[in-house]
This record gives structure tokens, C-alpha cells and sequence, in this order.
């Protein structure tokens, strides 16, 4: 071999030499900086950013339970930067991603805000980003759990409300089937089956408006409408069943107020509140309707006088089938649903509903609406508004005399309807 190869031979076992050396010095540098990165407690660029940009509550803490970055919607939930997760549940829910190279979840109860804020459901998400932090994402489902449960308790109350008048219907029929021959006996169970037959087209007509105004999304006619349209409607609409009562309905307070929102929708919520204190109230009884403008809000106060609402029932009377005085409601007929009725078409147009109520001295149910500015071409009163007044009565007209029997709007004894009425609200 000549001195050629020999340096040509030396040569190559340099190079393979050099460049062994070379990939374990660059190996070593790269399996050094991944052991920094798993050891290391820094955010990787990119993360606050992504936290920033969601709208569920996310977090990034580290081996401690430090919170180093999160969302503007953890905030609420005590989980700003540079806190400590509060709770051991949360804390095992991160080691558990320390464990397992799949991700962690749970379903917890955390309170969002300060006491005595209700305690949220909240589905919580956590992934290993590195060896010493790990992301945690909440989702809060409290609303939709809600919704849910709701949903179930109207599905088994509507149930076992339709099986009542159901199975009246069925043995009035084979009643009036074993009575052929006995004309008095069939027209006493006709006579019955009448109602019971009126009582389960009420329910299915006021199961099926409820479901409207929670399944709608918007007003289908939402419209500057007068307050003095709703009332006569509804007044109209409910004038039978006053004079049959021997109620007298008394109608007061400021005019010429107008408000944004469906008139048959607002026509049948108000409807409803006078159905129930004139069913409520005792024969020559007072019945005081009034309305009022405050702080840009129109007020339509109904208050009539009788047995009051006990406290601990107050904050149940707008629950759908909830009745006070289920003996009562079996009187009237009610379907235990008009106050939910009302509750819903009130939110629907950005109001609410308030209750004032005394045992044995009578209640004031307040719808409070949101005031309009009067349409640019308000129409005079004429044959054309009393027949659109009394298209509309017929509409929301069509209820037993005794509408709803578990929403007792009760009487107010100390003020007469007539003053109460003028004042709009009483109390």
C-alpha cells in the first residue's frame, strides 16, 4: 500500500471519526434542551395567546398548582394568574394527567364569583403539555343541565297531567255506554264529559304555547303595540267570565304608553293574571288593573283580593303544574300553567314578572316592560281598532271561566281595586 492510499484510508476514518463525534455532541445537545423544555416552568410562545382568544375558562399550571397563564373566563372561577388551585379535586384532576399520557377529566361543582354565588357545573378537561404544566379547560354546563332537567320534570308532569283527564274521558264514555237506557244519567255524565273534554283542550292548547315561547328564538310580530291595545283586549277577552263571577274589574292608571312585542303573546300574559284574581276572588269582589310609566319601564300591575300566597310558596307559583291549592284546582280547572305562561312571554320581550303577596290580605302580580316611543302615525280609535281589539279577545278568549287554579294571584285587602288600579302598582 503507497503512501497515497495510507492518507486517502486515514482520511475516511477521520470523517467517520469527526462525524460520530459530531451526532453524539448534537444528540446530546438536543436530548439536553428537550430536558430543559420538560423541566421547564415557561409558557411556549403561542399559549396566551390561543387562552386569550377562548371563550371557556382554561388555565396552564405547573407542578405546584400554580396558575401561569389563563383566560379572561377563568377569572370569575378564582383562577387568575398567579394563584393556587383552591380545591383538591382540581389538584387531582392534574396529577392524574401526570400519571397517564392520555387526558383527565371530571364533572365538578366550583362556585364562579364570591359567595354567595350559586355553584357552577362545570365539565373540566385536563392535558399534559410537558412535564411540569398541564392545561385545564372548564366548561360550565350548569345552563344546559338546566335545560335538561327541566325538559325531563315537563315531560312527566305533562304526562301525568294529561292521564287525569285521559281517564276521566275514557269512564264518562263507558258510563254514558252502561246508562243507555237512563236519558238523566246520560246527560249528567255528557254533561261531564263536556268538561273533562274543555279541561284537556285547555292543557294541550296551553302545553303547546308554552313550548312556543321557549322554543322561539325571536318574536315572530314584534311591533310598537299600545298598552291601552293589550288591556281592552284582555279585558274584553275576560268580561264573561267576570259578570259571571260577579267581579268587577276595575281599570286605571296613566294611557298612551306603548311597548315593543307581540299583542297576542302580551295580550294572553296579561289575560291570564286577570283570569286567575277574578277565579281567585269572592262573588261582588274587586278586580284593579293599572299601569304606570318608571324609569323608562311601563308597569301593568293586577291586584285583587283574597286568601295571599304564603312566602314559602312565592318563588315556586311561576314553576309549570305547580298549584298552592291543589283542593281549588280541581274547583276551577286550572292546568297550573298560566303563570308560566306568563313568566316566559314577559321574558321573551326583555321584562319581568314580580309578586308581591301577603297570606290573607291578597297579591299584586307586576309585568314590567320595557317602554317604546309611540309609532310616527298612531291611528285614531274607530271601528278599525275595535274590530283588531276584539280579533284579538277572541284569540286569547277561549279559557274556562277559572284559567289557572295553581297560580293564586290573590286579593289585596287593604287598598280597594279601584285605587289600585289607579295607582298601577299597590304595596
Amino acid at each position: 500500500m503507497d503512501t497515497t492510499q495510507l492518507a486517502l484510508l486515514a482520511l475516511l476514518a477521520g470523517v467517520i471519526i469527526g462525524g460520530s463525534v459530531s451526532a453524539v455532541i448534537v444528540a446530546s445537545l438536543r436530548a439536553r434542551d428537550r430536558a430543559r423544555a420538560e423541566t421547564s416552568a415557561d409558557i411556549p410562545d403561542g399559549v396566551r395567546e390561543v387562552l386569550h382568544g377562548m371563550d371557556d375558562a382554561a388555565v396552564v399550571v405547573d407542578s405546584s398548582f400554580t396558575v401561569r397563564a389563563a383566560s379572561a373566563a377563568a377569572v370569575p372561577f378564582g383562577l387568575a394568574e398567579g394563584t393556587v388551585l383552591g380545591t383538591e379535586e382540581l389538584r387531582s384532576v392534574v396529577r392524574r394527567t401526570r400519571t397517564s399520557e392520555s387526558a383527565a377529566e371530571a364533572t365538578l361543582r366550583l362556585r364562579r364569583g364570591a359567595p354567595p354565588a350559586e355553584p357552577r357545573l362545570v365539565v373540566i378537561r385536563a392535558s399534559r403539555i410537558s412535564a411540569r404544566l398541564a392545561l385545564l379547560v372548564l366548561r360550565d354546563i350548569t345552563e344546559r343541565e338546566r335545560v335538561e332537567q327541566m325538559r325531563r320534570d315537563f315531560v312527566a308532569n305533562t304526562s301525568h297531567e294529561l292521564k287525569t283527564p285521559v281517564g276521566a274521558v275514557s269512564l264518562l264514555a263507558e258510563a254514558i255506554e252502561s246508562a243507555a237506557d237512563d236519558p238523566p244519567q246520560v246527560r249528567v255524565f255528557a254533561s261531564r264529559l263536556t268538561a273533562e273534554a274543555a279541561r284537556l283542550s285547555l292543557l294541550t292548547s296551553r302545553i303547546m304555547n308554552l313550548s312556543r315561547l321557549q322554543a322561539a328564538e325571536d318574536l315572530s310580530a314584534d311591533r310598537t303595540i299600545a298598552v291601552d291595545e293589550i288591556l281592552t283586549a284582555a279585558l274584553e277577552a275576560h268580561a264573561i267570565q267576570a259578570a259571571s263571577a260577579g267581579v268587577t274589574v276595575v281599570r286605571g292608571g296613566k294611557r298612551g304608553l306603548y311597548v315593543r312585542g307581540d299583542a297576542q303573546i302580551l295580550t294572553e300574559a296579561v289575560g291570564n293574571l286577570i283570569s286567575n284574581a277574578i277565579a281567585y276572588s269572592s262573588q261582588g269582589g274587586d278586580v284593579g288593573v293599572g299601569v304606570k310609566l318608571a324609569d323608562g319601564v311601563v308597569e301593568i300591575a293586577v291586584t285583587d283580593r283574597g286568601i295571599g300566597i304564603a312566602e314559602g310558596d312565592q318563588d315556586r307559583v311561576f314553576e309549570r303544574f305547580y298549584r298552592t291549592d291543589q283542593a281549588r284546582s280541581r274547583r276551577t280547572g286550572g292546568t297550573g300553567l298560566g303563570l308560566a305562561i306568563v313568566k316566559h312571554a314577559v321574558a321573551r320581550h326583555g321584562g319581568e314578572v314580580k309578586l308581591w303577596s301577603r297570606p290573607g290580605r291578597g297579591s299584586t302580580f307586576t309585568i314590567r316592560l320595557p317602554a317604546a316611543a309611540p309609532p310616527d302615525d298612531v291611528p285614531p280609535a274607530g271601528k278599525r281598532g275595535r274590530k283588531k281589539l276584539k280579533k284579538i279577545a277572541a284569540q286569547t278568549a277561549g279559557s274556562p271561566a277559572a284559567r289557572d287554579a295553581g297560580t293564586p294571584a290573590a286579593r289585596a285587602a287593604e287598598k280597594p281595586a279601584a285605587r289600585a288600579a289607579e295607582n298601577g302598582v299597590t304595596q
